[in-house]
């Protein structure tokens, strides 16, 4: 059962990449944000299967957490699939960190811009927010899909 997720999660990962894939042949500026989206969104349903898979993996046939502290009730706290997860949080270079900030990037409107004028100048550092380039991207996909790999490899049965 759990391969069928780990096929559900690898198959959203190749779809992602596939709409980066078309980043370079876009001239559009919509289409290009489209493909951005559309591969972030693509992303977030994989990190979320993710959790699906692991709760499979652990034969919970029902369950279909939504983060990590319903994966965690689930599956018990002193898993090692949640031991990593929990550290993949917590470290900020980390394609799950990476994923939640464009999660909360995509799910918000933009922010507003003030009109700068000569008497309201003021240099300050502005939040640009996540890294949405094709690369850190494709660096996220390629670390998520390793991190699958390597757990139904380790949950497969002989």
């Amino acid at each position: 059962m759990a391969s069928q997720w780990h096929s559900l999660v690898s198959q959203k990962i190749f779809l992602a990449r596939t709409l980066l894939g078309q980043l370079e042949r876009s001239d559009s500026v919509p289409a290009r944000e489209a493909l951005l989206q559309g591969a972030t969104e693509l992303a977030l349903r994989a990190r979320k299967s993710t959790l699906v898979m692991i709760a499979r993996l652990y034969q919970d046939k029902q369950g279909r957490p939504a983060d990590l502290d319903a994966l965690g009730k689930l599956v018990g706290d002193n898993s090692p699939e949640m031991a990593e997860l929990e550290q993949l949080a917590h470290d900020r270079g980390s394609w799950w960190n990476h994923l939640e900030q464009l999660e909360q990037h995509q799910g918000n409107p933009p922010a507003s811009k003030k009109t700068v004028s000569s008497e309201n100048v003021i240099a300050i550092a502005a939040d640009t927010g996540p890294d949405r380039s094709q690369t850190a991207l494709e660096q996220t996909l390629g670390a998520m899909k390793h991190f699958i790999d390597i757990l139904e490899e380790r949950h497969s049965e002989w």
